[in-house]
């Protein structure tokens, strides 16, 4: 059996986000999907939080969204999510993917900045 295909060096990031509704995550998401920031947004409901704001201890109900990006295309995202973001200060954290699956990790840079390419047009049903 042979190993499966990982990429040791990649420019892919995962940037986590949080929101206050179910409505916020998605507008968010499927904003920087259509216009190329991100490749990939996946929506986890209902996480508990638990911080500091302005003095106060704070607890409450949130969505985390977990995007898929690049590095080239941070700076652009940022700047889109803090325009489209309801937060005053929004949680924006990129963690590097040291590791993954190399065709993944291609769709992933492919499908974010310029135009579409054969990759990026992989369906469900090519499985």
């Amino acid at each position: 059996m042979s190993e499966p295909k990982t990429s040791a060096t990649t420019s892919v990031l995962v940037v986590l986000s949080t929101t206050p509704t179910q409505q916020a995550a998605r507008q968010l998401a499927q904003t920087l999907v259509q216009e190329r920031h991100a490749a990939c947004c996946t929506i986890l409901p209902a996480v508990g939080s638990v911080y500091r704001w302005q003095g106060k201890m704070e607890e409450s109900e949130e969505v985390l969204v977990l995007i898929k990006t690049t590095q080239e295309q941070y700076p652009q995202l940022q700047q889109r999510i803090q325009e489209l973001h309801p937060y005053q200060l929004p949680e924006l954290i990129a963690v590097p993917v040291v590791a993954g699956l190399a065709e993944y990790l291609g769709w992933v840079a492919d499908s974010v900045g310029g135009q579409e390419t054969g990759i990026e047009k992989l369906k469900q049903d090519d499985w």
